[in-house]
């Protein structure tokens, strides 16, 4: 969508770009009372932008495409040109993205978990517990360690999926080597 629609999306990702992330995630987990659902949909709220961001650039320069334009000359909609067209060359991006996305999401939550505004207990939360074990680190350090190694893992080895996904699914990739 172009026009008045497209500005207004760009805008209200502006808007939302502007504030941060961990501070508005703190101030909705605040006052929506957190649970786990209440948590998911606080991240998903805060982290959506740069995917928007991403995608609604690379539509753009799709819909510039030939085959999109052979396609409206054909007489098909905005729907069938998104969903059969759009969407297939998209694809490789949200997948790439979503990946990358969990390993920020695994960050986030166990950032609000820790601050005491992420998931309550009896649900476990690896924020959460190296915030209770933290009066005992100089005792006990694994309590602190393990969870923190098991945040650092997480988060490494889904940014490390994203990155082979990128180098698999990029097209040029065949003409650099």
């Amino acid at each position: 969508m172009r026009g008045w629609v497209g500005v207004l999306f760009m805008r209200f990702l502006d808007l939302m770009m502007a504030f941060p992330a961990l501070v508005l995630a703190i101030a909705l987990a605040a006052i929506l009372r957190p649970s786990l659902w209440i948590v998911a949909l606080v991240i998903g709220l805060v982290n959506w932008v740069w995917v928007g961001r991403v995608v609604y650039g690379q539509t753009l320069s799709l819909a510039q495409q030939e085959f999109v334009e052979a396609a409206r000359a054909l007489g098909a909609g905005s729907g069938w040109v998104l969903a059969r067209h759009l969407l297939p060359h998209l694809l490789p991006t949200l997948l790439v993205w979503g990946t990358l996305g969990i390993s920020t999401t695994v960050l986030f939550e166990a950032s609000l978990s820790f601050l005491g505004v992420g998931v309550r207990p009896p649900t476990p939360s690896w924020g959460g517990i190296i915030n209770e074990s933290q009066s005992y680190f100089l005792d006990a350090p694994w309590l602190v360690a393990f969870p923190g190694l098991a945040i650092l893992f997480t988060s490494l080895s889904f940014n490390l999926v994203g990155e082979a996904l990128r180098d698999a699914l990029d097209p040029r990739r065949g003409a650099r080597a």
